[in-house]
């Protein structure tokens, strides 16, 4: 038992400084902040092989790296929800029982799909009610800042997670293995 703990812990640090390289590589980056990126994939790696509670201590831990490596702060409440609470919410994935012994592949995939979807879409929520509230603002005149909001953080939440999916397939199976 102290071994599996202590190489989830190893996962789990690898998984945070994985993610700070990602970011560090995106695929396309937004003018006001945000960018299609791969950086989610660790710690949706780690929810699904660990569970839910490692899976957002993962988020947690590289929201606060964000941090570190040069956060756009423009008030304590936005500093939570768009950095540590947002990935952590990322981890919710893990209370997604994926059973890869399930004899219907099309339900290995459904719910893998749903896992994904779950943590995805809790972190743009978080993005979300940032974007009303702290940068509403750059909506255009007459445009509601919740559509803007949503429009503007699913343009790249959205992608990264189809990306994540279309990823995350094949490293499980070779990590299932592993395990």
């Amino acid at each position: 038992m102290k071994g599996n703990r202590i190489k989830m812990m190893a996962e789990i640090g690898l998984a945070v400084a994985l993610s700070a390289i990602l970011n560090l590589l995106p695929l396309f980056k937004m003018p006001q902040g945000g960018s299609v990126s791969l950086e989610m994939l660790p710690v949706l790696i780690i929810a699904l092989r660990w569970g839910g509670i490692p899976g957002m201590i993962t988020g947690l831990v590289y929201g606060f790296l964000q941090l570190v490596m040069g956060a756009y702060i423009v008030h304590p409440l936005q500093l939570v929800l768009d950095y540590p609470l947002a990935y952590l919410l990322v981890g919710l994935a893990g209370f997604i029982t994926i059973d890869s012994s399930v004899n219907k592949a099309g339900g290995y995939y459904f719910r893998l799909l749903l896992a994904i979807l779950t943590g995805g879409l809790a972190r743009f929520f978080a993005h979300l009610i940032s974007g009303v509230i702290f940068f509403g603002q750059y909506a255009p005149a007459g445009q509601n800042v919740w559509l803007y909001s949503a429009i503007y953080n699913g343009s790249f939440i959205l992608p990264s997670l189809i990306i994540a999916f279309i990823i995350i397939i094949p490293v499980l199976k070779r990590l299932t293995r592993l395990k």
